[in-house]
């Protein structure tokens, strides 16, 4: 059964589009054949060691576990795809930054601290993709919305927890902050805030 387990589990992270939880996975047995939590760990950390000189890995994520191509390899895979990944602009990565960074953070604080305003358009963006929620009110006049990260956002950037976000340096107080983006850089042609708030 043991080796069953792991090509049961490998065909499921391989089959899944999105990451798999521990019960996600308990749920493909029929009750009298389901393996115990301990069994699953234990199992995919073998499927981790198997992966060692394999060209793909298993990735603990924020929803679970799933398998994907290894980071060095990326440059070579990318190549069978003809549709070119999606590519965002300064002011979208830089207000990610600061929602992950300062959350929950209101609209107007990170207006505050990029020093420019944040199109409604902008930040709609971003939560349709399912990266940032409103988790609250900040407790001022108008009631502003303060604004968090989801699992989502851990998952698509390949993270367990915030904590593994990347070290900032060191940070000037918030009111001064320039922000740089310590996320994985992403090259665009220029896009002006000017026309973004054009478009809303």
């Amino acid at each position: 059964m043991e080796n069953n387990l792991i090509q049961i589990i490998e065909a499921a992270l391989f089959s899944a589009s999105r990451p798999l939880s521990i019960e996600e996975i308990q749920k493909l047995f029929n009750e009298a054949s389901t393996p115990t939590k301990e069994e699953i760990k234990d199992t995919l950390d073998e499927i981790e060691s198997l992966c060692s000189n394999r060209g793909v890995e298993l990735k603990r994520v924020s929803s679970g576990f799933r398998m994907q191509v290894k980071q060095s390899f990326s440059g070579y895979i990318a190549k069978l795809w003809e549709e070119k990944p999606q590519r965002y602009s300064k002011a979208t990565l830089e207000t990610l930054a600061l929602i992950a960074y300062r959350q929950p953070i209101t609209r107007g604080e990170i207006e505050a601290i990029r020093g420019v305003s944040v199109g409604t358009q902008l930040i709609r963006g971003i939560m349709e993709r399912g990266w940032i929620k409103v988790v609250g009110q900040r407790d001022v006049p108008g009631k502003p919305s303060l604004y968090a990260t989801t699992k989502a956002f851990l998952d698509f950037f390949g993270l367990q927890h915030l904590r593994e976000l990347p070290n900032l340096p060191d940070l000037p107080d918030i009111d001064s902050l320039d922000m740089e983006l310590p996320l994985e850089e992403v090259k665009q042609e220029e896009e002006s805030e000017s026309s973004l708030q054009i478009q809303q």
